[in-house]
């Protein structure tokens, strides 16, 4: 006969010090590819409550652990949060962060993992100013890949700029006032 304490499975993350910041997830055993591992949980709020917090927090901005939604919201794993929110960055990642339907979170296992090693995923953060040196400080990356990007920061989306319309040659046409091409207008 077994006992209940055999037959029970074995949790798939600890929390402890982490190399690359902080604290950090570690595999507790074996994960297999593609398995669910943990939920990333926290008070779902909007974008503008996230901002708010962040200030009132008076913590370095590139600390918190608020997470986008697909719907504009965030989720601030800092408020009955649980283990996900000490999941590292790194751009080599063993994990990846998906959005259910119904606007839940969960980390998978994008392949075999071992016990003990560390879990991350890929969290590009989005920074609306500009990337001066000191912004870039504050969000380097310490994952230590070899292709490493340097920093936790998304690429600026380019500004494109607009391209020429061609304007080709209007026949006019017998009895009808002659047509008028608007300009193209430059966004801004």
């Amino acid at each position: 006969m077994t006992s209940a304490s055999s037959s029970a499975v074995l949790p798939a993350y600890r929390v402890h010090s982490s190399s690359v910041h902080g604290n950090g997830v570690f595999a507790e055993r074996d994960i297999e590819p593609g398995e669910r591992i943990i939920e990333y949980a926290g008070r779902e709020i909007s974008w503008d409550e996230a901002q708010r917090r962040a200030e009132v927090s008076g913590a370095p901005h590139n600390h918190t652990f608020f997470f986008s939604l697909a719907n504009g919201n965030v989720v601030d794993g800092g408020d009955h949060g649980n283990e996900a929110r000490f999941i590292n960055h790194s751009c080599e990642p063993n994990c990846e962060a998906i959005e259910e339907e119904d606007g839940r979170i969960f980390i998978y296992a994008l392949h075999a993992i071992k016990q003990d090693e560390e879990l991350n995923y890929s969290y590009p953060l989005i920074y609306e100013g500009r990337h001066t040196p000191a912004i870039k400080k504050a969000f380097a990356c310490r994952c230590g890949a070899p292709t490493c990007s340097g920093t936790m920061l998304a690429p600026k989306p380019r500004k494109r700029k607009p391209r020429a319309q061609p304007q080709l040659p209007v026949e006019p046409i017998p009895g009808a006032a002659a047509a008028r091409h608007p300009e193209p207008v430059a966004a801004h």
